[in-house]
């Protein structure tokens, strides 16, 4: 295992670990803001840069066709896009992959404050390339 993918498993570690005591503090039912406000707290705490709803835009033929907000960039390595729902559905994974895809960012964390938190790691084609931001 290299040393980016030892950093970015020991990054993702603690992200998932600040999940589970948002999740066990205010349980479900909140809307995705609250679990968003509380997870930046959380991750500042454990002493990680934090970017919290940054824009990506969306090029075609050279312009720019649309924009969209990620949730979360930690460490500048680690999207995390988060939901309150019941249950994910395949678009949320579609959504985080747009996402790498637009960021170059390697690694993706789906987190669902649903009845129990769910977390899902995707990798980006940066990370298949070994190519980090």
């Amino acid at each position: 295992m290299s040393t980016d993918e030892e950093m970015l498993n020991s990054i993702t570690e603690r992200i998932i670990g600040c999940a589970y005591r948002v999740g066990n503090e205010l349980k479900h039912g909140f809307l995705e803001k609250c679990y968003e406000n509380a997870m930046v707290h959380e991750l500042r705490k454990q002493g990680l840069k934090v970017q919290q709803q940054v824009g990506l835009q969306v090029w075609y033929d050279g312009i720019v066709v649309g924009e969209y907000f990620a949730d979360l960039i930690v460490e500048d390595s680690i999207l995390i896009e988060l939901k309150a729902v019941e249950p994910l559905v395949p678009i949320h994974s579609a959504q985080c992959i747009h996402y790498l895809t637009a960021t170059r960012i390697p690694l993706c964390l789906l987190i669902n404050f649903g009845r129990r938190v769910g977390i899902k790691r995707l990798a980006g084609p940066s990370f298949y390339k070994g190519a980090h931001s």
